[in-house]
């Protein structure tokens, strides 16, 4: 591992500084500038941007003009943020990894941006996404090893966070494109219920599944940030979660495991051992898990609604397209709309199975490996999105949490899954696991 490349910051520590004044935004922005122009020539988290500095320079001069005391400023005062490139953003083109032309891709500004700008942010930057959030990777390299896949479609907004360029970043999860980069790249990833916070303004994938979400270096930013950009976030709700008893753990019996690779199951195993050995709630559940059936509806809704969001653009600029994203439009192409509409109904039916059975379980929240295994090695794919892609599915809230190193010295995560509309609990609840999680690591 390059320790001069793995620096993440705390969110929760740099907004409060922030709005102390320590430091005032002009030295900020100066810092953020001189990191981003040191690391990523190697890293290739952010897009390029001619004239970066003096952008972000007029956009803090213009926020501490409407904010001349920090101390009564938003939330997020001068927290320079990451924004996947397919999230428009006003006075930034959008190019979503491809080469299509960007005016042809242009949009209003996305809910979730202006949401952000309402706490306060300056935008540091779009950050490297996979060909429209696709598999077809961007550049971006691994800050924990610069020849390993950082993961994606979110690529570069998880390892702008790992390698402390910024100390939070947005990325959309339609398989499991937040929740995978974030294990892979030893940061906090965190995926709300579908819908809970707006897709307006974002290039889409599958708008039934996809997801915006986002990165931080800790449990305490993201718990920070989700609920700026949650609708309906119920701060009361999330503090009763954090003062009850620690939560019922369930681990899915079954397939589900049997996806992760052996470096993940040993992990996890300990880990699971560890979390039993501190007093915490630990059985085994039994979850309806036809795989096959599920990752067939999946692909069927999923590449259908791609060709749908790409179908004049496909005909205009087909030859633009990298090979492994024009398949995936091909295929949706293929789809006839009673099958598409079959797989909707098929998944309505197999989300109820699920949900019943969850509160048959008594488990809080579900566990599981965040990936498969470590980041593999190459840029030539983004690695294995199995082990999110039930929860993706069903749309439920889930969350990537550090979890120590693989036998390579590569980051594993810990993925926590709580019921659809449980978000205040399940970043609530999951407090307990990061401090287990941490005292594991230590071997304490």
């Amino acid at each position: 591992m390059d320790e001069s490349l793995v620096r993440p910051r705390s969110l929760a520590r740099e907004a409060a500084g922030l709005r102390a004044g320590d430091p005032g935004l002009s030295v900020h922005v100066d810092r953020l500038c001189t990191r981003i122009e040191q690391v990523d020539p190697l890293l290739h988290a952010f897009v390029p941007e001619p004239g970066r500095p003096g952008r972000l320079h007029a956009e803090a001069r213009a926020l501490a003009a409407r904010h001349p005391d920090p101390a009564t400023a938003p939330p997020l005062y001068g927290v320079a943020v990451g924004i996947k490139d397919i999230v428009h953003v006003d006075g930034l083109p959008t190019h979503a990894g491809s080469a299509l032309p960007p005016g042809v891709l242009a949009g209003p500004q996305a809910a979730v941006v202006d949401r952000l700008r309402a706490a306060g942010v300056l935008v540091a930057g779009k950050t490297v996404t996979a060909e429209f959030a696709g598999t077809a990777p961007g550049p971006t390299r691994n800050p924990h090893h610069p020849g390993h896949t950082p993961g994606g479609s979110s690529s570069g907004s998880a390892a702008a966070v790992a390698a402390g360029l910024v100390p939070l970043a947005i990325g959309i999860q339609t398989g499991g494109s937040v929740i995978r980069p974030a294990a892979y790249c030893g940061v906090v990833g965190f995926r709300p219920t579908h819908g809970r916070i707006p897709m307006d303004g974002v290039i889409p994938h599958s708008p039934t599944f996809d997801t915006p979400g986002l990165f931080t270096a800790d449990l305490a930013g993201a718990a920070l940030a989700a609920p700026l950009l949650c609708d309906d976030w119920r701060a009361e709700e999330a503090r009763a979660a954090g003062a009850a008893a620690p939560p019922v753990l369930g681990v899915p019996a079954g397939p589900c495991l049997e996806q992760a690779g052996p470096q993940a199951r040993k992990a996890f195993e300990e880990q699971l051992e560890h979390l039993a050995a501190a007093g915490l709630t630990v059985r085994r559940v039994d979850l309806p898990a036809d795989l096959a059936e599920l990752l067939g509806l999946l692909r069927t809704i999923n590449r259908f609604e791609l060709a749908r969001t790409h179908a004049d653009w496909f005909v205009r600029f087909g030859g633009l397209y990298r090979a492994e994203t024009a398949a995936g439009i091909r295929h949706g192409q293929s789809v006839q709309p009673e099958d598409y509409e079959a797989a909707l109904h098929a998944r309505e039916h197999l989300c109820g199975l699920l949900a019943e059975a969850w509160a048959a379980s008594g488990a809080d929240l579900v566990l599981t490996p965040a990936a498969t295994g470590p980041a593999p090695a190459g840029l030539g794919t983004t690695g294995d999105a199995a082990m999110s892609l039930p929860w993706s599915f069903a749309g439920l809230p889930a969350l990537s949490l550090p979890a120590g190193p693989a036998a390579d010295g590569l980051p594993l995560g810990l993925q926590v899954v709580a019921p659809a509309g449980a978000d205040e609990r399940l970043l609530a609840q999951s407090a307990v696991l990061e401090a287990e999680l941490g005292a594991h690591r230590r071997g304490e």
